[in-house]
This record gives C-alpha cells, structure tokens and sequence, in this order.
C-alpha cells in the first residue's frame, strides 16, 4: 500500500487550486515579464477566478542558458525581473535609456538582448541612484541597512560577480589562483571600479527585494499565497559552492568535480539526464546541523509562502555519475544511486520551520522508500494528471486513485502544456483520455481542468498556458535540452481575454468542488 501522510500541513488544509506561472512569462514591455502592474493585473486575475494560489518556478539570477534552476546564487533575486517603471516615476532611469530593453510584447524573451544591454542600463541607473540616493530611501528604505542585513550572502554574491566580469565570465575554477576561493578579505582589496560593479549588483538586489516583497503584501491582501521553487542541487559555476566549496563533493586543490548529479532514464528522456551540479557531502552538512540549508530554506520562505523542494529524492538516494577526465560525451546511464542524508536532515528542518510550510517534488522513478521519506517528514508530494493515460488502472495518478496528501498538476513546467500533450501522445494514450472521463477530447486542457477540480486533491495547480488553451508553443521548458527553453510569455492581451472570457467560468468550477478561499465560499442554507 502507498504511504501517505496521517495529517496535512496547515497550508493544505482546505480544498483550493492556483496556477502555474512563472515570473518571466508575464507580460511587459522590456523584453521579459517584471514585477510591476502586469504582475499585480495576475494576481487580480487569480483572485477572479477564484484561485488561492500563484506558483512560479525559482527566482534566482540565471546564466548561461537561462535556466532558473541554474543560478548564480540561492538566496539572490533575478534582476531581470525588476520594474523599470517605478525607477522610471523614481527618475532613477528615463525610458530613453531604456529603449534598448523596449521590444514587441508579442515576442517571446530574447535573452541574447537582455545579456547584451541590461547590465550597461543597470550600471547607469546606480550612478542615478547614488545621486539622489536620499530621495529613493525615503521611499524604499536604507540601501546601507539593506546590505548590513543580508551581507551574508549579499557579500559572496556581489563579490562573485565582480571576478565573474574581470575574469570574463569564466567559471570560477578557471579564475586566477588568488581568487579562485571566497574570503571576505578579498572586498577590503578592490578597486574603485571594482567597488561600483559591487554596489551595482548590490543595488539591483536592494530593487528586486523591495519590488518583491510589494508584490507579495499585494498577493497575500488578495488572498493568494505565493508557492516557490527551490533545486535541490545549486548551480556549479555559483556563488553557492565559490563560497562553501567543502560542503560538496569537490576537491579542493585541484577545484574539480569527481561526480555530479542527474537522473537515470525515465518519462522524460531515455537517456537519462546529466544535469552536471555538484553532489553535496553530506557528512560535512551533518557536522554543522545542517545549517547552511537551514539558512537556505529561510530565505526561500522570506520570498514565498510555500516552497517546493525539486527534486526531492535526493534526501533518500541520488544519482551520482562520474566525471570523465576525456573530452567524452557524459554519460547519465554510468551513475549509480547513493544515499541521501534522509530523515536525520527533515528532523533539523522541522524543529527549524515547525509548521513545515514545504511541498515535496516525488515524481519520476520514485521508491516505496521515498514516498516513506516523504510522509514521515510531514510533507505533500506531487501527482500529474498528464502521466495517468497509459491504460493501467493502479496508476496512481489516476483519479480514482490520487490521496489529499498529493498536490495535483494537469502538468508542470517541464511537460508539454495540455493541448501540446493530447496532439502529440499515441492514440493508445487519448483513447484512455478520453474513455476515462467519456469527453469526446475536443478541448483537453479544460476537460483536465474540471475533472482535477473534481479529485480528493486538496490542491490542484493548472499551467496558465492551459487556461489560454495554448500548444506545444507554449512549452517552457523540454528536460534533456539545455537551450531553446523558458522564453515563453503570456501576452497583455491574452491575459485580458481569459480574464473577461473565462474568470466566471474558472469560479463557477472551483465553487461547485469547494475550492474556493474559505472568505469567498456561498454559505448554503
């Protein structure tokens, strides 16, 4: 029998839905969604419609192939994501020296674009800034108390991004001998320019923390809880492992990885995955009480309300490949599974976040073992409705057989959106589709809509590309694939369209299944 949880966490404990919208794929007019006034019209949009949940993928600064689950650093925000508007009313900025950012909003994100430009306007804009810096702060508080307060990991990260551009974005272990590991005496050496490159970043940080942290107030006075995304694994070219090389599995002098992360075979690839993060040594996390993922989970849930753990296998067991010395193709099939700090870690991070306000990734090739993991440290897992269809009647993504302790998507960011899935499965596949609900599947993404908000799910998250009904287009993200992913975005006008067209309808389904926001349920005489 599979385990499941004896009790849900509070923040489950009601029947609700949300959906799955990264930040990047909101509308805007600088080439990538922001967090301005498109970003506040989402969240009315959820509130419309009846949801209580907006879910975005993690927010971290991205790199080289604009992954957000490969970022600079763990606790930073992506600057990307910043309003230029409020900087343009703060007159910090004017929008002529943003026009090199100002392109079609029909357009997908042109990454290339932002690469090349951003970084030149962000420089000007501290310069403004540093001017009229007394007016700002009456608005958005003190820059200097702002870094006092996170210089833990404002300083390694600001500092990692000056060599990251004196040493032209190479990789750390390729930078200079003298640089190649953090100290903090290396910021009490810079230059001037050096110092306005930190203090850049700096500022950008000091934006993006004060614009999100608007947002969010905004979403929560709605009612709408905000669902984050946290990798397990941190990127290898990282502020992360730059700073704290002896806690993975690297070896020091010689700054190489002998084994990396990746997944084995499955749904997703037949090949498997090489996802190339560093492996965590765990005996090392242990020695210090887990402290340095303690500090990490804490500055996930300063962003969000809830925060899901990709990946979650990896605290029972991993896939651990080795790194060929040759100039090979890397091999995932040549991995073997290792053990995971399991339940000793979940017993530190309970006693840390007690009402464990945490949403575990259990999909793919998941063991009994897992699952009983999963429930003995009190989280939710995860079901897709899109993996239910291969004809086996056990499948526990099936409706008939889901549990309230999973947390059920009609697919995530790494499947094809809901149209793009029913076009291109086998007949075998819609046939099941369609004789297990008896539609005749003409339009899948809502047929999947309403018979998710009919299941014992407690919570049902929909992809926003399936509300607008879109195809494989739309896809944010192939695994397998490390380009080409995550430049869709959703457009004003589709927004406008599904608001007006289809928010009653949304409502009307999520109060006849008692997911509504218990403040906005009828009360039935």
């Amino acid at each position: 029998m599979t385990p499941s949880l004896t009790s849900l966490p509070q923040w489950l404990e009601n029947r609700s839905s949300g959906v799955l919208l990264h930040a990047t794929s909101l509308p805007g007019k600088f080439g990538i969604g922001n967090l301005g006034l498109t970003a506040r019209r989402f969240v009315d949009f959820l509130v419309k419609s009846g949801f209580g949940f907006w879910q975005t993928c993690p927010l971290g600064p991205t790199g080289y192939g604009d992954s957000p689950y490969q970022v600079f650093s763990s606790s930073a925000g992506n600057p990307y994501l910043i309003d230029w508007d409020q900087l343009i009313e703060l007159e910090v900025i004017n929008e002529d020296e943003l026009s090199p950012l100002i392109c079609d909003p029909n357009n997908d994100i042109d990454y290339g674009n932002l690469y090349k430009n951003f970084t030149i306007i962000a420089e000007k804009a501290y310069l403004n800034f540093e001017k009229i810096k007394k007016s700002i702060e009456s608005r958005l508080g003190s820059f200097s108390d702002f870094k006092e307060a996170n210089k833990a990991w404002l300083n390694p990260y600001c500092c990692y991004q000056v060599f990251k551009k004196d040493e032209g974005n190479k990789p750390w272990w390729e930078w200079d001998e003298a640089i190649r590991l953090y100290n903090p005496v290396l910021l009490t050496h810079f230059t001037e320019n050096q110092l306005r490159t930190f203090d850049t970043h700096a500022f950008l940080q000091f934006i993006f923390f004060n614009q999100w942290s608007d947002l969010r107030s905004y979403a929560n006075s709605k009612g709408i809880k905000i669902i984050g995304d946290l990798p397990i694994y941190v990127a290898p070219d990282s502020a992360d492992v730059w700073e704290r090389p002896n806690l993975f599995q690297l070896d020091q002098r010689l700054c190489s990885f002998s084994h990396v992360a990746g997944v084995p075979p499955d749904y997703f690839n037949k090949d498997g995955q090489f996802w190339g993060n560093p492996l965590y040594d765990w005996e090392a996390h242990k020695e210090e009480k887990y402290d340095w993922w303690m500090t990490r989970l804490d500055s996930q849930l300063r962003l969000f309300d809830v925060v899901r753990i990709d990946h979650f296998r990896g605290f029972h067991d991993y896939w651990s490949i080795p790194v060929s010395k040759n100039d090979v193709k890397q091999d995932a099939k040549l991995g073997q599974w290792q053990s995971g700090p399991g339940l000793d870690f979940w017993k530190f991070a309970k006693n840390r976040f007690p009402s464990l306000p945490f949403l575990a990734e259990d999909l793919g090739l998941i063991t009994d073992g897992v699952r009983r993991l999963r429930c003995s440290a009190g989280l939710p897992g995860m079901a897709v409705l899109q993996f239910a269809f291969d004809g086996d009647p056990e499948n526990l993504y099936l409706p008939h057989n889901l549990k309230p302790d999973l947390v059920l998507y009609t697919g995530t960011h790494d499947n094809d959106t809901t149209c793009g899935w029913y076009n291109s499965a086998s007949e075998e596949v819609r046939g099941n589709f369609r004789t297990y609900f008896n539609i005749p599947g003409e339009f899948p993404s809502w047929d999947m809509l309403r018979i998710a908000y009919r299941t014992t799910s407690q919570l049902v998250i929909v992809p926003m590309q399936d509300l607008l009904s879109l195809g494989s287009e739309a896809r944010l993200n192939e695994p397998g694939y490390p380009f080409g992913n995550w430049t869709w975005r959703m457009t004003s006008w589709q927004l406008d369209k599904v608001s007006n067209d289809c928010s009653d309808y949304i409502k009307t389904q999520a109060e006849i299944c008692g997911r509504l926001p218990i403040d906005k349920q009828l009360v039935l005489e």
